[in-house]
């Protein structure tokens, strides 16, 4: 069996992160969520709460792909990395935290466009997870008290911003299933129910690379 690092892209409030955690359990590896920013911040320099404010958050910038292909040459230390703003420095540490923590073994990645920092890795399969509308607001109903108009002004706020910021920085469309391995509705299959999909997605690879 190879070693496989598995990212977990999901709408907000569908209980992806609670995929992501289980799936590491059952397997027996780490997953990183907010942990992606700790070790980000430890790699940069930069403190935490920088990354905080920015997670997966948008830029206007229209810059950033002229940037982008100067750092890809010069790295951390090149006078644009040292120019560009606060939220690419941000992206760019967090893409390098993914690509070292994805290199030291099996591992779980939820959000924060991992599966397009791994896109040269075969062996990462990355998951989507979404839910009916109804699903996720009685989650955002039980986790932080809101009422019907509140949970679906918050879902859609947060689920535009994650979108944005995915597709600006991967230049591919989020939560298309074109973008994944494997798309998953969490309200018909439950969080076991996503972990086995997953699992028996990566055991069906497997046993065809093994052909």
């Amino acid at each position: 069996m190879r070693d496989y690092v598995y990212t977990i892209g999901r709408e907000f409030g569908s209980d992806g992160k609670n995929v992501g955690f289980a799936l590491a359990e059952k397997l027996g590896i780490n997953c990183y969520d907010k942990e992606l920013l700790t070790e980000a911040a430890k790699q940069s320099g930069f403190c935490e709460e920088i990354f905080e404010n920015h997670d997966e958050k948008p830029t206007n910038s229209f810059l950033y792909s002229l940037v982008m292909d100067t750092y890809s040459i010069n790295g951390y230390s090149s006078a644009p990395f040292l120019d560009m703003p606060l939220n690419h420095k941000v992206f760019l540490a967090q893409f390098e935290a993914i690509k070292k923590i994805a290199s030291e073994g099996p591992c779980v990645l939820v959000g924060r466009c991992a599966d397009y920092a791994l896109s040269d890795n075969p062996n990462c399969i990355n998951a989507f997870v979404h839910a009916d509308l109804d699903y996720r607001i009685e989650n955002m109903k039980k986790r932080f008290g809101m009422n019907e108009k509140q949970a679906k002004d918050t879902l859609a706020k947060k689920d535009k911003q994650r979108a944005s910021y995915y597709n600006y920085y991967t230049s591919k469309k989020w939560g298309d299933s074109r973008s994944y391995h494997l798309t998953l509705d969490i309200s018909e299959l439950g969080i076991d129910g996503c972990v086995d999909m997953i699992i028996r997605y990566r055991d069906l690879l497997e046993a065809q690379r093994n052909k």
